[in-house]
C-alpha cells in the first residue's frame, strides 16, 4: 500500500473518530464538569501511551529544546482545541458544534498559503468553496432557530476550529523533524499535566476533591472516557500527525468537514437531535467538496510529475 493511500486512510479514520467524539463528550458532560472531563480524558490517554511504549519497547529521547519546539503545538492541540470544544458542547448540540467546526478548512487554506506557501489549484479552491458553502448554508438555516444562549457556545467551537487550523499548519513542519510517537507523547503529556493540574486545583480550592472520581461510578461515563482518551485524544494525535507528514495541510483539513457529517448523523441517531432537509443538502455539498479537493490535488501532483 502506498504512503499516499495510507495517509488518506489515516485522515478518514481521524474524521470518523472526531465525528463520533462529539457524541461521547455530550455523554460525559451529563455527569462531569468540562474541566474534570478533560482531566480524566487525558489521564486515560497518558496511561494508554505509556502502556504502548512499554509493550513496544520504544525509547524516546526528548531534550529540553525539543519540548520547547513541540510545546506550542501541544498548546494548540490538544489543549486549546479540546478546551474550547468541551466548553462549546456544554452549551450547544453536537450537530451544531460539528457544523461550526467544519470551518477549519477556511482558516487552514489561508494559513497554509501564507506560511507554508501551499497554493491551492483553481479546482481545489472551487471544491473547498463548495464544501464551505454547504457549511454556511447549514449554519444559516440552523441560525433561524438559534437563541442568545447559543452564541457563547458557538463562539467556543469557532475558537476550537481556529486552534485546529493553526495546528494543521505548524504540525506540517514538525512532522518532518520528529517521529510521530514523540509528537504524540509530548502532546498527550502536556494535556495530562495541564488539565489534571487545573481540575485538581479547582477541587482543592472548593474542598470537593472527593467528587473528582465520582463520574467513574457511571458505566456510560467509563465507556465514553475510554473512547475519548484512547481514540479521540491519543488516536487522533497519531493519525493526524501521520497524515500531515504526507498530505498538504489544506488537504488534511477538509476531512474535518467529513467529521461534521458523521457528527450530525451520530447526534440524530443516538442523541435524538433533529435532522432537517437542509442538513442533507449541506451534507452532500460537504462530501462533494472533500472528494473534489483531494481529486484536484492528485491531478496537480500527476501534472508536476509529468513535468
Amino acid at each position: 500500500m502506498s504512503k499516499k493511500r495510507k495517509a488518506y486512510i489515516a485522515a478518514i479514520s481521524y474524521a470518523l473518530i472526531i465525528g463520533l467524539s462529539f457524541l461521547f463528550v455530550k455523554v460525559t458532560l451529563t455527569v462531569a464538569s468540562p474541566v474534570d472531563t478533560l482531566a480524566h480524558r487525558f489521564t486515560v490517554a497518558f496511561i494508554g501511551i505509556v502502556i504502548l511504549l512499554v509493550f513496544t519497547k520504544n525509547k524516546l529521547t526528548i531534550k529540553k529544546q525539543d519540548l520547547l519546539k513541540i510545546l506550542p503545538l501541544a498548546i494548540l492541540y490538544p489543549i486549546a482545541f479540546f478546551t474550547f470544544q468541551v466548553l462549546g458542547l456544554a452549551r450547544i448540540s453536537s450537530s451544531e458544534a460539528g457544523i461550526i467546526q467544519a470551518t477549519i478548512p477556511i482558516f487552514t487554506l489561508a494559513l497554509a498559503g501564507l506560511l507554508l506557501k501551499e497554493k491551492a489549484t483553481r479546482g481545489q479552491f472551487v471544491a473547498i468553496s463548495f464544501s464551505v458553502l454547504g457549511v454556511m448554508y447549514m449554519l444559516m438555516m440552523n441560525g433561524a432557530n438559534a437563541t442568545s444562549g447559543n452564541v457563547i457556545g458557538s463562539g467556543f467551537i469557532l475558537l476550537s476550529a481556529i486552534a485546529a487550523s493553526i495546528y494543521n499548519v505548524f504540525a506540517r513542519r514538525l512532522t518532518k523533524q520528529y517521529s510521530l510517537l514523540t509528537l504524540t507523547y509530548v502532546m498527550t503529556l502536556c494535556g495530562f499535566v495541564i488539565f489534571n493540574g487545573i481540575a485538581v486545583g479547582d477541587h482543592m480550592l472548593k474542598g470537593t476533591i472527593h467528587d473528582f472520581f465520582q463520574p467513574f461510578l457511571h458505566v456510560d461515563f467509563i465507556i465514553a472516557i475510554l473512547y475519548l482518551g484512547l481514540l479521540s485524544s491519543l488516536g487522533t494525535s497519531y493519525l493526524s500527525n501521520y497524515a500531515l507528514s504526507i498530505l498538504e495541510a489544506s488537504k488534511m483539513s477538509v476531512f474535518s468537514n467529513l467529521a461534521t457529517l458523521i457528527t450530525i448523523f451520530a447526534g440524530v441517531l443516538f442523541l435524538h437531535e433533529t435532522f432537517q432537509t437542509y442538513h442533507l443538502i449541506g451534507g452532500v455539498m460537504i462530501v462533494m467538496g472533500v472528494i473534489g479537493t483531494n481529486y484536484f490535488g492528485m491531478k496537480r501532483v500527476e501534472k508536476n510529475e509529468e513535468i
